[in-house]
């Protein structure tokens, strides 16, 4: 085990385990078959941090992934990610992105929504863009809670989602995430486009 740690580094669940330290979250161990995760607080939004795998053939992949359900208050939806190869290919098919007025992250990022003026005023939030620019990769949306949840929420709750390509074990990255979702369920609040709500209690 030694060998390993100095070759691989600290393992998912010692950072894991420290995040929620750092945090004050619950680490929850998957065992040895089972996917382990973290579970925090934002205001009384439940935040959750795990990991799932894709199979496909004889490959599979691994995505990080962190959740927060919420009341959607207006149906307001967007969805955010790094620009590159393939946004500037879906570009010239016309699938245009929104731009929020900020030259800069226009440029680094494909932005997506249901409401231009909800999403200039998500993204006029300084901090949010901040943190998002600190995420070397990102996929962030707002989308439909069923299939994750199914009907443990009642009509009317999504869920703030985030994914990435592999097992993230950076914890100054995890925490800047985290961070993150407590920014944006913050500012949908003060947009009126989420209820500062139990998504349990709410409906």
């Amino acid at each position: 085990m030694g060998y390993l740690r100095r070759l691989f580094g600290p393992s998912k669940n010692e950072i894991w385990r420290q995040l929620s330290e750092d945090i004050g979250a619950q680490f929850v161990d998957g065992g040895f078959l089972g996917s382990s995760k973290v579970q925090g607080h934002v205001g009384e939004w439940n935040v959750t941090l795990d990991t799932y795998t894709v199979s496909t053939g004889k490959t599979s992949v691994t995505y990080t992934r962190m959740r927060a359900p919420y009341v959607n208050k207006d149906g307001f939806r967007f969805t955010i990610y790094r620009a590159g190869f393939f946004s500037n290919i879906a570009k010239f098919f016309g699938m245009q992105d929104v731009e929020v007025g900020h030259p800069d992250f226009d440029r680094d990022f494909i932005i997506k929504g249901t409401d231009e003026t909800k999403l200039r005023a998500l993204f006029a939030n300084p901090k949010i863009r901040e943190l998002i620019q600190a995420q070397p990769s990102i996929h962030l949306e707002v989308k439909d809670d069923e299939g994750w949840f199914g009907a443990d929420f009642p009509e009317g709750v999504d869920e703030l989602y985030f994914q990435v390509v592999g097992v993230i074990k950076d914890i100054e990255r995890l925490k800047d995430l985290y961070e993150l979702f407590a920014e944006v369920l913050q500012h949908l609040c003060h947009i009126g486009s989420a209820y500062e709500d139990d998504p349990h209690l709410a409906l």
